[in-house]
């Protein structure tokens, strides 16, 4: 099945450009978060993204083993928004899980996927470069990631003030 890959920087309407996107693709539609609630800002964003879904979205949390969800939940009749990759990223980092091995698999889950996914991630090497080796690192697993998820998609849309471009 056909998959898409959404990229934007933070606020640029990325989220709400793959859901309508989900929405109109007339399946069942399944929410993949990769979110965790660790303090009371994140806790409002989920709050945020759950009410902008209506009750046709069925939401899964899929912090750390995101390959396994999707592999799980794909069907030919039902669309999966995975939002989103960097937060997917940034909790395998802080799990010190070996992230090679996860985008591989990632990569592998995709492309075998029997319904229609849809990956949301956050571009963040387009900014200045970080000041310590931690956000450097994170930023530099987000562009390899980036690159891989854009490579194995069958489409790919960069979104920025709320205007999608196609990429491929």
């Amino acid at each position: 099945m056909p998959s898409l890959f959404v990229i934007g920087g933070a606020r640029s309407g990325k989220s709400r450009y793959a859901q309508q996107r989900a929405e109109d693709s007339g399946l069942a539609p399944r929410y993949i978060a990769t979110a965790q609630a660790f303090d009371a800002e994140m806790t409002a964003r989920i709050a945020r993204h759950q009410a902008e879904r209506d009750a046709r979205w069925q939401t899964v949390d899929a912090p750390l083993d995101l390959p396994h969800a999707i592999a799980t939940h794909a069907a030919p009749d039902r669309v999966l928004l995975v939002d989103c990759l960097t937060l997917w990223l940034s909790n395998l980092m802080l799990a010190e899980r070996d992230m090679a091995a996860a985008l591989d698999d990632l990569d592998q889950t995709v492309a075998g996927a029997a319904g229609l996914v849809i990956l949301v991630s956050n571009e963040v090497g387009q900014g200045i470069v970080p000041d310590n080796a931690l956000a450097r690192r994170f930023r530099d697993e987000a562009g390899w990631a980036n690159q891989r998820m854009a490579a194995v998609c069958d489409e790919a849309v960069l979104v920025c003030a709320g205007l999608p471009l196609k990429l491929k």
